[in-house]
């Protein structure tokens, strides 16, 4: 059994990674922090002609998907990049609106953000209330709880301060135009929220792959008493601890993409989150007080690691739901989209 990327995947990861390697990511992140949208949306219209969101649609709708791995594998450069913007709610909203058919919104919503000329946020049942990004996303979803699904008619509020000044949290209006209702709303709920998840992960995965990559390389320019600090035998453990962390947590990632089932969607994101969040500190602790300067891009990724690893599924969510799924007894049925808790900041 083969269990890596094929050719023709990693080759579209590294298409995305040149491509966002080539943009210059880190001052479209700190324009997304101050209200500038301009430079962010660039760099997402370059993406959406890549593909990358059609991944999430089926064919009938203009999509090349759904294709969860190629999808994730995408959304590890984005973090690895650290690209802003509400990229997970926009493909969670995407399958959404693919999942209640054509009798729902998708002919309506999806060729938009197929192509990238549209950006949505979402909220469901049991997630955070607050949506992201809601102030540049040209589409505002919600489902409630009674299984309606709503479009956004005002703008929101102030957003809300964040760990992540470039994640901008604010409460969507509670009304707005209905577009669909029912059973099959809760149903697409619950599918959308595993992606969302999922993705979630494959974000968090790509941030800890950034803050390693730039700390070994800090490890071996800093010195003390004469030596890089990368050759003494604490460091290197620390790494290593980190690199394993990462690397543990890859293989939940594609077995997720592969299954889509619950519990391995809430065993990646739990690893993936936990490993993102232990890099993160290794990060700070081996830069010392360099690493909370806001001039080194570093703390760009610093602030994304505790956020990701807290949305669409805190880590106490995702033991809860890794424990009713994998322990026998198995419990009751999935009955919400991704657990309790499943905030963020």
């Amino acid at each position: 059994m083969r269990f890596l990327p094929t050719d023709e995947q990693s080759d579209y990861a590294r298409t995305l990674r040149s491509l966002l390697g080539s943009a210059d990511v880190p001052a479209a992140v700190r324009a997304w922090a101050g209200g500038g949208h301009g430079p962010g949306r660039a760099i997402w219209a370059r993406l959406a002609g890549t593909g990358l969101f059609a991944l999430a649609v089926p064919e009938p709708y203009d999509g090349a998907g759904p294709l969860p791995l190629e999808l994730a594998l995408g959304f590890v450069e984005l973090g690895r990049a650290g690209v802003p913007g509400p990229v997970v709610e926009t493909a969670a909203a995407s399958v959404l609106l693919s999942e209640l058919g054509d009798e729902g919104p998708a002919k309506r919503f999806l060729p938009g953000l197929v192509t990238g000329e549209a950006s949505a946020t979402l909220t469901l049942p049991g997630g955070s209330p607050y949506a992201l990004d809601a102030d540049a996303a040209t589409y505002c979803f919600t489902v409630s709880r009674a299984g309606e699904l709503r479009l956004a008619d005002s703008a929101p509020g102030e957003p809300l301060a964040s760990l992540d000044p470039a994640r901008r949290l604010a409460a969507p209006s509670q009304g707005g135009e209905l577009l669909a209702a029912g059973p099959a709303v809760t149903a697409a709920a619950r599918t959308a929220g595993s992606w969302a998840r999922l993705l979630t992960a494959a974000q968090c995965l790509g941030v800890g792959e950034a803050l390693l990559a730039r700390t070994v390389e800090y490890a071996k320019q800093r010195t003390q008493f004469g030596t890089p600090i990368g050759s003494f035998q604490a460091v290197k453990h620390r790494l290593a601890d980190t690199l394993l962390g990462l690397e543990f947590a890859r293989p939940l990632l594609w077995e997720a993409a592969l299954t889509l089932t619950p519990g391995d969607v809430a065993a990646a994101k739990l690893s993936a989150g936990e490993a993102s969040y232990a890099a993160a500190r290794t990060a700070l602790q081996l830069h010392g007080a360099v690493g909370y300067t806001e001039e080194l891009d570093l703390s760009l990724w610093l602030r994304k690691a505790r956020p990701l690893r807290d949305a669409w599924g805190t880590p106490s969510a995702c033991r809860a739901d890794v424990a009713r799924f994998f322990s026998p007894p198995f419990g009751p049925p999935f009955g919400e989209p991704f657990g309790r808790g499943s905030g963020g900041t």
